[in-house]
């Protein structure tokens, strides 16, 4: 099948924009746009910087529930902007555990912390534990495991075929990364103002009832995923797609070259309730 809804994004007011879905199995369900150009991610870097975390985990160079970052913080608090970093700095503001505090700091110090255990670099730790296993050859880092990944539609739809069905990871490692931390935590979801609960898993946003939200009203609440203010996001919705009655899952992955504003804001939702409708 070709999803004849991912064609939508030919109507929305940037220069370029590049869009594909993918079944857990790897299929992919259809592509539109350029999608091997390599485009900035801003924050939909964070999954992939969360999957090298949880490969580090895994690997016992760090444990989730180990010190790191602030006092009182461990490598969990930073996956789950629950650290009491600020957003952009390196200063605390609140107590772990307390509150969700989106902070790329937080993912920066979680950065650094990986890059000590391990004694490679971040970046590069990312792409031998991720990247390369994955066959994603256009995606980097290029600064801040919190917003400096660039990436094409190609290699993204490779990244969510993986998280729907791990290869790289035990499941039971992400399936915590899909449930939330810190269950009944307040917050702010950047872009769409203070959300009670902002449920967050290890790296990944949980939907749940977020209203109102970069999704389709038709996602459901099993709905995990990631966007970016340079125009990117990244969702997988374990209830969309059905094969003889079962839901299969899928995921899709919108690429652009204009930052996150009104415009995404009213043509994303729209945009996925078209390709879950199709699905």
């Amino acid at each position: 099948m070709s999803l004849k809804s991912l064609a939508l994004i030919e109507n929305w007011p940037v220069p370029s924009a590049a869009a594909g879905a993918v079944r857990a199995d790897g299929t992919v369900l259809g592509t539109h746009g350029p999608v091997d150009r390599r485009f900035p991610l801003a924050s939909v870097t964070k999954p992939l910087a969360a999957y090298a975390a949880l490969v580090a985990y895994e690997e016992g160079a760090v444990e989730l529930d180990e010190p790191a970052g602030p006092p009182g913080a461990t490598v969990r608090h930073l996956l789950a902007h629950t650290s009491g970093l600020a957003f952009d700095e390196h200063r605390v503001t609140a107590p772990p555990g307390e509150r969700r505090l989106y902070s790329n700091a937080g993912f920066e110090q979680l950065g650094d912390h990986i890059a000590k255990a391990t004694d490679i670099p971040f970046a590069t730790y990312l792409r031998q534990a991720v990247l390369e296993p994955l066959g994603m050859a256009d995606t980097s880092l290029e600064g801040s495991p919190a917003k400096d990944g660039v990436s094409t539609v190609t290699d993204l739809l490779r990244f969510a075929a993986e998280v729907q069905a791990p290869r790289l990871l035990d499941p039971r490692t992400v399936a915590e990364a899909m449930t939330v931390q810190y269950p009944g935590t307040k917050g702010v979801l950047p872009g769409y103002g203070h959300q009670n609960p902002n449920d967050w898993g290890l790296g990944f946003e949980i939907r749940d009832s977020k209203s109102p939200h970069w999704t389709g009203s038709s996602s459901s609440p099993r709905t995990f995923g990631h966007f970016g203010q340079s125009g990117t996001f990244l969702w997988i919705d374990p209830s969309a797609g059905r094969v003889g009655g079962n839901s299969t899952g899928a995921a899709c992955v919108a690429l652009t070259d204009r930052a996150f504003g009104p415009w995404a804001v009213e043509a994303w939702p729209r945009f996925t309730d078209a390709v879950r409708a199709e699905l």
